[in-house]
């Protein structure tokens, strides 16, 4: 995939609509207890460094999961649209959510220190525990 691939998404209700820049075509699950409680089990997203931009606005709901992160869905359907950084510029969609069709290849497991004992995925994937995520996270962007 070439940089700078434009992606839509949409809510299930229709009263928000998202546009962002992709420039990998990566999957990452994510098993923290965060995620699982969300959405009754893994994020499976895409990431981009680049913010989305939003069309119903004024139907997105944010919540502050946590002192350094924040996640958004649509306050009439429930649909789920994102996971942010505070800081850092780091964007997180549920892969779902996103443009069907796209060839996406799972890339990454974080959190897999969390993962439940009842399901495995069959891909060959990096995988990284939630210390080694919050040392990735810490480090600054370049380098």
């Amino acid at each position: 995939m070439s940089a700078n691939h434009q992606c839509q998404g949409a809510c299930l209700c229709g009263a928000v609509n998202l546009s962002v820049e992709l420039d990998s075509h990566e999957v990452s699950a994510c098993h923290c207890q965060m995620c699982q409680t969300w959405g009754g089990g893994p994020l499976l997203a895409i990431e981009s460094r680049t913010p989305m931009t939003l069309r119903g606005k004024e139907s997105v709901s944010v919540y502050a999961s946590s002192e350094w992160a924040e996640r958004g869905f649509c306050r009439h359907c429930g649909t789920h649209l994102f996971y942010r950084l505070k800081e850092g510029g780091h964007y997180a969609f549920p892969v779902g959510l996103i443009d069907n069709g796209d060839p996406w290849a799972m890339a990454l497991q974080i959190f897999i220190d969390e993962k439940p004992a009842h399901y495995d995925f069959a891909n060959d994937t990096r995988t990284l525990t939630g210390a080694e995520v919050f040392e990735a996270f810490s480090k600054p962007a370049d380098g």
